[in-house]
């Protein structure tokens, strides 16, 4: 066994390169970018992963505590809609849009290359950044997710340009993106939207009336909106999709009033607020009546989005943990040497492990079906994508918590990181669906995308390569658990959409452990084919908390497991593990 990472050389989660410090997200980010975008990308993300541990994160506490503030009107009463920012967010700014491209990579050949990247490229920049400030990922995810938008439907000169600005490297003309959808009497029904478009004598240009409820980015000149046309049908077939700028092509103040900021528990960084739109301008995007299905294509990659930073605020908070627990010493030795805390590091860890490779497993699936309108690449993305959301946003949430606790009485202090940690999780749950909205949203593509048909064999795909000795019962295992899951949605296929409905969270969680598993069981098979046994200690340990232990005689006491106490500089410090001395393991579900 190698050295493991020296956590302990460090005093806290920063002032560090959180690439170097996260072989879990490089490895998973490798696996999911084709290997010539990631000779390319290796190094920059390496100096991205610098920079944000070190100015960015300082930036981010700077504007923590001097969060974005409204300023609706001016001195004489006329509405201004201005709102004032710290100057450290517009370093921030120009550190990601400009020196790193995270929205101008995708879209447009960077230095060095004669292609743009892949979506999975932007999506680990956001993983970075989230490390530092879970907040400013909003608009950032949401200024490619407007592009996206604009690169596929719109079809005029006036949009062009607000593309070119969504995706520039320029620092004095980049802009970037937004999405109002919420209105106060329809919440995730969108169908419900009263908000209403009424045509101007100008081509494509539209007067919109009405209110946005939760506005994120609320100044963006970028944002994207949904409103009825007059005469349009109700529900969701009757939206349509117009660009409602900040300013109008003229640049004159748009016809819009920002009421308030929202008082947000977290995400301070990213101005949330309510808007009335008093007739205000708005561009027509694509075909008329078809702005649900349009902002589909952008509501793939905000999940994808959410799930990226859920992954990033785990990383934070279990680097704040595995730092704390390495320096603080109780009972005479380091907590990280103490049997409890050795077994929570090595569960968060596990759990760190499968919320990144399934998350990453997702995000090839959208690039592939992104680039080559792989059929089969979006049945099977669409599936995971609401579930990488669903439970990589508990997940976060859940670590979070728990590293609020490995640090004490400070990790519940403002000034720490965890605890602001905590705060900014908690919207990750809400952002881009609830809970509920998303195992809906599951059902609905088992149903009429016939997701399962991809699902089943994408998994088997996965087992079959797996024939290393010490992966075999764990392997048994998880192909028994698709087996009991293909019985399971089969039976829900056939009941009532009630009970459909009610056990719909349940299928999520199942779906979620089974293509989780598969996936760190065909890592760990790479893995030890190229001399490192690690990830057959996590995919194994993954297996068994998942199917193994809840069901175990005497819940798992009695089973002997010390995976522990013997592999802890493996799984939790990364410690290079030789195949040969990985032992036979006790089945998983004995």
């Amino acid at each position: 066994m190698s050295d493991p990472i020296d956590y302990g050389a460090l005093d806290a989660g920063r002032d560090c390169n959180y690439w170097t410090f996260d072989p879990t997200l490089a490895a998973a980010a490798e696996r999911a970018y084709p290997p010539e975008e990631f000779d390319w990308a290796a190094p920059r993300l390496e100096a991205f992963g610098e920079v944000v541990g070190t100015r960015v994160v300082e930036n981010s506490e700077r504007v923590e505590a001097n969060p974005p503030t409204l300023h609706t009107y001016d001195r004489w009463g006329e509405v201004a809609n201005r709102v004032e920012y710290h100057p450290a967010l517009a370093d921030t700014e120009r550190i990601t849009y400009c020196d790193y491209g995270l929205s101008h990579d995708v879209f447009h050949a960077p230095p060095g290359r004669e292609e743009p990247m892949g979506l999975t490229h932007a999506l680990t920049l956001q993983a970075v950044l989230s490390f530092a400030d879970p907040g400013f990922v909003c608009p950032a995810s949401m200024t490619v997710g407007a592009a996206l938008v604009l690169d596929r439907f719109g079809d005029d000169d006036r949009l062009e340009e607000y593309l070119e600005r969504l995706t520039t490297r320029d620092p004095e003309t980049y802009i970037e993106g937004a999405m109002f959808l919420t209105e106060k009497q329809g919440g995730s029904d969108v169908g419900a939207n009263e908000t209403v478009a009424r045509e101007t004598d100008e081509e494509g240009v539209y007067r919109l009336t009405g209110e946005k409820w939760f506005c994120s980015n609320v100044d963006a000149e970028g944002t994207l909106a949904l409103a009825r046309r007059e005469g349009a049908p109700e529900g969701t077939a009757g939206l349509s999709l117009f660009l409602v700028p900040h300013t109008t092509a003229d640049g004159e103040l748009n016809d819009q009033l920002y009421r308030r900021l929202k008082d947000k528990l977290g995400t301070l960084s990213v101005p949330t607020g309510e808007v009335e739109f008093r007739g205000a301008e708005g561009y027509l995007v694509g075909e008329p009546e078809s702005g649900f299905r349009q902002m589909t294509a952008m509501l793939n990659y905000e999940r994808l989005s959410n799930a990226a930073a859920s992954v990033g605020v785990m990383g934070r908070c279990l680097l704040e943990s595995k730092v704390r627990a390495a320096n603080r010493e109780a009972f005479g030795k380091p907590i990280d040497q103490h049997p409890l805390m050795r077994r929570d590091l090595v569960e968060m860890s596990v759990d760190y492990e499968a919320a990144t490779a399934f998350t990453f497993a997702a995000a090839s699936l959208l690039d592939r079906h992104h680039r080559e309108d792989d059929e089969d690449a979006y049945r099977l993305m669409r599936l995971l994508v609401p579930i990488a959301k669903s439970r990589t946003a508990r997940e976060a949430v859940d670590t979070a918590s728990y590293a609020c606790e490995v640090l004490g009485g400070n990790g519940y202090v403002s000034g720490f990181a965890t605890e602001r940690m905590l705060r900014d999780a908690q919207v990750l749950p809400i952002w881009e669906g609830t809970s509920n909205v998303l195992a809906l949203d599951v059902l609905r593509v088992l149903e009429r995308e016939a997701a399962h048909e991809v699902f089943v064999p994408a998994v088997r795909e996965r087992l079959d390569g797996v024939d290393h000795d010490s992966l075999a019962a764990a392997g048994d295992t998880v192909a028994s658990e698709l087996a009991d899951l293909q019985r399971a949605m089969a039976t829900l296929a056939t009941e009532d959409p009630e009970y459909a409905q009610l056990k719909a969270k349940d299928l999520v969680d199942y779906l979620y452990d089974v293509f989780a598993a598969a996936e760190l069981l065909a890592v760990a098979q790479a893995d030890i084919e190229a001399g490192d046994g690690r990830a057959a200690l996590v995919a194994r340990s993954f297996v068994r908390s998942r199917f193994g232990r809840r069901s175990a005689r005497g819940r798992g006491i009695d089973d002997g497991d010390r995976l522990a106490l013997d592999a802890f500089d493996a799984v939790v410090g990364h410690a290079r593990v030789e195949p040969a001395a990985l032992a036979d393991p006790t089945p998983a579900d004995d």
